[in-house]
């Protein structure tokens, strides 16, 4: 029964209200929609609902993603009780991202374009003779830009403006602005880092990540891994490539299928094997569950650290779950090799150009 005051509207009008009322009852309440972030000022929560996956990044410490969970499980090593502890002392955890070059360099100096550049070491912010991951991953000169979603996916980019920062010109002096976006859709998290040169010289392209992944099915020794790459850079003692060069088959005799118990690893892996997208792909599997590592055409070489558990002096064995594949955009001491004529992809910025490229993380098997 319709009331009486319900009558007084007009028929076109009350077709109308239920109509709406109809299409919020098919829809429901815009909690219910697929995607979602949330920004609290210091973490912002990508999720994707359907696939129950989630990611948190904390723009403060390095604009690290430091959790990814599927059905609830972590995929992201992260030993901290809170982001406070994390920020005291940042380590071995999340997605790093390192810049403006990744993994070391063979003297506290880098070449670009011909020439020697050598760092301040009195300045601090570059340690050690073999300088290593630049000095980048920690800042907390990330600026979030936008964070947003929509029905097909979430997503947050961040800004980092290294060119306003003195002491990092002083060591690497080429202006530029890093755009990062993490991206969540049908279950992936895309991970895509855009870089503008803002200076009058090309600039040299030596940046990676640094993700540290977990299963928790079954424990490291358990754990398969795919290794889509033909060549293995044979390291000095001090990790450093020499040049030269082995197929992968002398490394890992069946790369698509090898035991990770077998090795202690922290190598250099290039010539990747890719798909029609100019796509490839590195895998880790336990029991059922399964990570892929997607990169990009501009990711050139994929380091792959996971070292074996060594005893402690009390003699237990030292927690090493995790495996990291490391995008890179060229192998490790890409610039100084480069300079030495002993590796032929280092990849370089033209003035006022830009360099993009995205590498994905999928899991199965949850």
């Amino acid at each position: 029964m319709i009331p009486a005051f319900c009558m007084q509207i007009p028929r076109t009008l009350r077709r109308l209200i239920l109509a709406g009322v109809l299409l919020f009852c098919s829809v429901g309440p815009a909690a219910a929609q697929p995607y979602s972030v949330r920004d609290d000022g210091a973490i912002v929560r990508l999720a994707d609902a359907k696939s129950q996956v989630t990611v948190a990044i904390v723009p403060s410490v390095g604009n690290i993603a430091f959790e990814m969970t599927v059905k609830g499980q972590k995929v992201l090593r992260w030993p901290y009780e809170s982001i406070d502890q994390f920020k005291g002392k940042p380590s071995l955890s999340g997605i790093p991202f390192m810049g403006p070059w990744a993994n070391r360099l063979d003297e506290q100096a880098f070449y670009a374009n011909g020439k020697r550049y050598a760092f301040d070491m009195e300045l601090g912010n570059v340690r050690g003779t073999i300088p290593i991951h630049g000095f980048l991953s920690y800042t907390d000169q990330w600026k979030v830009v936008e964070a947003k979603s929509d029905a097909s996916a979430a997503w947050v980019t961040s800004r980092l403006e290294f060119f306003r920062n003195p002491m990092w010109v002083k060591q690497f002096p080429f202006a530029h602005a890093i755009d990062m976006t993490y991206r969540l859709q049908a279950g992936v998290l895309e991970v895509r880092t855009k870089i503008e040169n803002l200076s009058r010289e090309p600039m040299p392209v030596s940046i990676g990540f640094h993700p540290y992944f977990q299963l928790t099915d079954s424990p490291r020794d358990e754990w398969t891994i795919s290794v889509a790459a033909k060549t293995h850079w044979l390291l000095a003692q001090n990790k450093i490539p020499t040049g030269e060069t082995e197929p992968i088959e002398r490394f890992f005799p069946n790369p698509s299928s090898a035991a990770l118990r077998d090795f202690d690893l922290d190598h250099v892996f290039a010539d990747l094997v890719r798909d029609g997208s100019g796509r490839a792909v590195m895998s880790v599997k336990g029991k059922s569950q399964q990570l892929d590592v997607i990169v990009g055409p501009n990711y050139r070489a994929m380091v792959m650290y996971a070292p074996k558990p060594q005893a402690s002096a009390a003699g237990t064995a030292q927690n090493r779950n995790f495996i990291c594949f490391e995008p890179m955009a060229g192998i490790t001491d890409a610039m100084n090799l480069a300079h030495k004529g002993l590796y032929k992809e280092l990849q370089s910025i033209p003035p006022g150009g830009t360099w993009q490229e995205s590498f994905w993380i999928r899991a199965s098997g949850f």
